[in-house]
């Protein structure tokens, strides 16, 4: 079995609720996006460029967020993205459907209380 690495990829099907809700907060470039998520869940999830930004082509397409270019805090040139109204429902829509599924897991694990 190959060792694991120390931070964690992200379930599928989880990034583009990840990247809406990091959008959620405010405008923020790729760098920032990607940065934000592993900070906030303390360096346990990882965003690789590689599916980061495909997701926001996908969630622009969507219309979910818009971006525009800009400069970052070190002055480099930078696309900025931003959630719109319609990615603000989705992304109440995922997480209830996150909310949903994880609940279904831990009663299958027999974390629920019950059974």
């Amino acid at each position: 079995m190959p060792p694991r690495n120390s931070k964690s990829d992200l379930l599928p099907g989880t990034l583009d609720m990840l990247v809406l809700q990091t959008l959620s907060v405010g405008d923020l470039h790729g760098y920032a996006i990607a940065q934000h998520i592993e900070r906030i869940s303390r360096d346990v999830l990882r965003v690789e460029q590689g599916s980061l930004y495909p997701a926001l082509e996908r969630l622009q397409r969507a219309g979910w967020a818009t971006s525009k270019w800009g400069r970052s805090p070190t002055g480099r040139r930078a696309r900025y993205y931003t959630i719109t109204a319609s990615g603000r429902r989705q992304l109440g829509q995922e997480i209830s459907e996150f909310d949903k599924m994880s609940l279904a897991i831990d009663r299958v694990l027999g974390r629920d209380g019950g059974a």
